[in-house]
Parts: structure tokens; sequence; C-alpha cells
């Protein structure tokens, strides 16, 4: 669980009735037209924008930006480390038998236990990497047009209350509902922007970030246990890979020392 996106979420929305139940009632701010105008409208342009199977996958990489369950790179370079030390004592085939979670590294090491060249390995799973960024792009831009649609169905609904208004200005009584939808409709679409849709987009940008530097990692460390690299060796390159403050300094002992 991402403990950031759900305080700044609950934050958020916690702060925002805060306010409007400081000034007054909720129900006011309850309008049925003017979340069908925005909610209803916004759905549909999106989906007007986008293939449905594209916009239900969207749906459910919006997981991502409150579960993250990923190994930390820390953790992926151990298990190279491991894996590099096996195959140099055993030989790559000995690593058919090894338990390994992460599903990106499993099938890279499978590549090479059934002995893919390396230039095929490398360009296997960087065309995976691809392929997996593409899709996590597509999720992102569908929260991100939702960012963009959802204003302006506000900003439509602020334009279809004023008509109203407008049109029955000679009844008192038929001002306060078109006022209601004109006022609502624009926070409506303000909030499902950017308390929900934008922060999302940016959050799955930054996960597919993270995980585009953990699977070239991955990629690297399968081949320096191509090349049979010492793992030492394999723990210093891979740590490349991580923030200067995470990087451990301290040396540590050569599970298998270079031959002379």
């Amino acid at each position: 669980m991402d403990l950031a996106t759900l305080l700044g979420l609950v934050g958020t929305i916690a702060a925002i009735l805060t306010a409007i139940l400081m000034g007054g009632s909720m129900d006011s701010f309850i309008n049925g037209p003017g979340l069908m105008i925005v909610c209803a409208g916004t759905m549909t342009v999106v989906l007007m924008k986008y293939p449905l199977s594209v916009a239900a996958h969207a749906m459910k990489a919006a997981a991502k930006a409150f579960l993250n369950k990923a190994q930390t790179p820390n953790e992926l370079i151990e298990k190279c480390v491991e894996l590099s030390n096996i195959a140099r004592k055993e030989g790559v085939l000995g690593l058919e038998q090894v338990e390994i979670e992460n599903q990106f590294l499993k099938r890279g090491v499978q590549l090479v236990v059934d002995g893919s060249e390396p230039e095929f390995v490398r360009k296997m799973l960087n065309t995976d990497i691809n392929q997996t960024i593409e899709r996590h792009e597509e999720g992102q831009s569908i929260f991100k047009s939702i960012g963009d649609v959802a204003p302006a169905m506000g900003m439509i609904g602020t334009l279809i209350g004023l008509v109203q208004m407008m049109a029955n200005m000679d009844d008192p009584k038929a001002l306060g509902p078109a006022m209601a939808v004109a006022l609502l409709t624009t926070l409506y679409g303000a909030v499902i922007a950017n308390v929900f849709a934008i922060p999302i987009a940016d959050k799955l940008a930054l996960r597919s970030k993270q995980e585009r530097v953990t699977r070239q990692l991955i990629v690297e460390g399968i081949s320096a246990i191509q090349e049979g690299l010492n793992p030492r060796v394999v723990d210093d390159l891979l740590k490349i890979y991580l923030p200067g403050n995470k990087r451990v300094t301290e040396e540590k002992e050569d599970p298998q020392p270079d031959a002379a």
C-alpha cells in the first residue's frame, strides 16, 4: 500500500469537506444535474477518445497508484548477485531450480538457461520493457484526458446553468437551481481533475519510470550473469541504478574470488 497516495487523497477530501461543513450544509453542494453533466459527460467523452479495452485497462492500472507490490531495487540486486554466484559455481543450468519471484527476472533467467545468445536475450527483454511502458503510458493518458475533460464539462455545465438563469430572470424561484448548476459544475470538474485524475496520472508516470529503471537493472544483471562476472562486480555494477544516498558503500566479502 502506498501511504503517500492514500494520505494525500484522504487528506485533500477531508480538507474540502471540512471547509464545506464549516460554511454551511453539505446538501447545498450536492446537485444532481451538475453531477450528471460532469461525471457522465467526462466518462463518455473519454470513451470517445479511446477503445473500450484501453479504458478498462486504465481503471485497473489506477490501483498501482495505491498499491506497490514490486520488489525494491536492493532486493533485485541481492537476487542477481545470488544468481551470479550460483552460475559461477554450478553453471547457468544451476539457475533452473532457483526460486525467482520477479516474473521479468524469471523470464530473463529462463532465456539464459535455454542457451539464448546474449544479444537475443537483451533484445527480448528490452522489447518487453518498451511494450510494458507503452501500456503504462496508455493508462496515464486516459487519466490526463479525464483531467482535461472534467473542467471543460464543468464549464459546459456552468454555461447551461447561466442560460437557464437568464431565461428565468422573471421567476425568482428558478434562479436558485440554475445558479447551483452554474457554480457547482465548475467545482465538480475542478475536484475530479485536480484531486483525482491528474495526481493519479502523475503517480502512474512515476511508477512507470521506477519500473523502467528496475527492469533495466535486471537486464544488466542478466547480461552480467551470462558474461560470468564476479558477484562482487555484479553488485557494484547494479548499484549504479540506486540513488547515491542508498548505495551501500561497505565492502562485502567476495562469494567467489576471481581465478588468477
